[in-house]
This record gives structure tokens, sequence and C-alpha cells, in this order.
């Protein structure tokens, strides 16, 4: 249960964070200015804005956390595969791009893990 609510709490913490520091590019977003970016900077930093925001990976990280609290509630096993590859995406990206978030990856992880341990 606490490995899916961690899902969705780095997902919530991710979006807490990011709203403010890419508020400037939302105007460039919402006219389509993605879509037609160029070799100007300013459209440099619009797209890293918008993958470090909507096109990031809190929407399919919410989704996996409430799946992960469903099959808790209704005590069925959450597969090994999503442990595995949750740790791996964690540690690899953790390992290219440190200090960031990416760590915290490592909680649910971890808590998964026990948890097929535990049911053993």
């Amino acid at each position: 249960m606490w490995a899916g609510r961690s899902l969705i709490g780095i997902a919530v913490l991710h979006i807490a964070y990011f709203l403010p520091v890419t508020r400037p590019s939302w105007s460039d977003w919402i006219s389509g200015d993605l879509s037609r970016h160029g070799d100007n900077p300013s459209d440099a930093q619009s797209m890293a804005d918008f993958w470090a925001l909507p096109g990031s990976f809190v929407v399919p990280l919410i989704a996996l956390g409430v799946m992960v609290t469903k099959s808790a509630r209704e005590d069925r096993e959450v597969p090994r595969t999503v442990g595995v590859s949750l740790g791996l995406w964690s540690a690899v990206n953790c390992a290219l791009l440190f200090p960031s978030g990416f760590i915290l990856g490592l909680i649910p992880t971890g808590l998964l893990v026990a948890a097929r341990r535990a049911r053993r």
C-alpha cells in the first residue's frame, strides 16, 4: 500500500516543484509553439520545460501508484517486473543525473521488494 502511496507522493512533489518553474513557458505550449520550435534559445527552454512537467513521467507514475495501491487493497500481488523495472529506471537515472529526485524512486522499489518477500 505504501509503495503506491509513495509513487503518488513523488509525482505530486514533482508537479509542485515544476509548476512555478515552468510557468513562463505555459503560453508557448498553449499557443502551439512546441510543434513549431526552431533554433531560438527560448524555444529550447520551452521544450525543456514541457518535458519537465506535462511531458514527464508524472501521469504514468500516478497511474502506477493507483494500480499498486488498488492491488494492495484487493490483496493482490504486484508483478515482480514492476518493482524491478522501477528500481532499474530509478537507479540508472539517478546515476545519470545526481543529485535529483530519481533517488526517491528507490523507496517504492524497496517497499515492493519487501512486500513480495513478506508474502512468501
